[in-house]
């Protein structure tokens, strides 16, 4: 599905592209997110566990799982980029999103529903819900069914989003703005999984 999300993409990147420029944003985002979409759809069958010895007679397996459902707080700058950059990567590993996307544009995520619903991408799996980004993550902070947060915004931001998640312990990730382009790669993937730990016995 992320395959298709990315081809789907690329059929429409002139249009993105045009949007884009409208708004004032870099045109060039439709392809770095074309490239991000392939990116993690090439990872989605490679991010694989570990087997490590523990003691005698026992290995123990770390599993990567999905943490279930997600909130995602994207970044003002990049709207496109930045949405796709926070978004793809949960989605790689199983998990469901609740997205917040740029409000400097929020219109132009939405446009991907489209692409989502050409992609074959099951209802459910990516939702995006437009409106002031901290009274948004607030409300996915607290709320007992998501179970990891990400938050891309200021410092006042990140500490009303760890300070929310601590009721029901939940996983958070803030970070400030970065260049877009150039962030992608396993600390994403990492982020997106919690491990399980198999302890396995075998014989002599």
């Amino acid at each position: 599905m992320l395959y298709y999300i990315a081809e789907n993409l690329a059929a429409r990147q002139a249009e993105f592209e045009a949007r884009l420029k409208e708004a004032g944003h870099d045109a060039s985002e439709a392809a770095s997110t074309v490239a991000r979409a392939f990116y993690y759809a090439a990872w989605t069958d490679k991010f694989d566990g570990a087997v490590k010895p523990t003691q005698s007679a026992k290995v123990t397996l770390a599993m990567h799982e999905p943490w279930g459902v997600m909130g995602v707080a994207c970044p003002d700058a990049s709207p496109l980029l930045g949405f796709a950059s926070m978004v793809l990567p949960a989605i790689a590993m199983g998990n469901r999103v609740v997205a917040i996307p740029s409000q400097s544009m929020p219109l132009l995520a939405t446009d991907l529903y489209q692409v989502f619903d050409t992609s074959d991408l099951p209802s459910g799996v990516v939702n995006i819900v437009t409106g002031p980004r901290n009274e948004l993550a607030k409300t996915l902070a607290q709320h007992d069914d998501v179970a990891a947060m990400w938050y891309c915004g200021d410092a006042r931001g990140h500490e009303m989003v760890k300070a929310e998640s601590a009721g029901n312990l939940k996983a958070t990730w803030t970070f400030e703005n970065r260049d877009w382009s150039k962030a992608q790669g396993r600390d994403f993937l990492d982020r997106a999984t919690q491990i399980k730990t198999i302890w396995v016995p075998y014989g002599e």
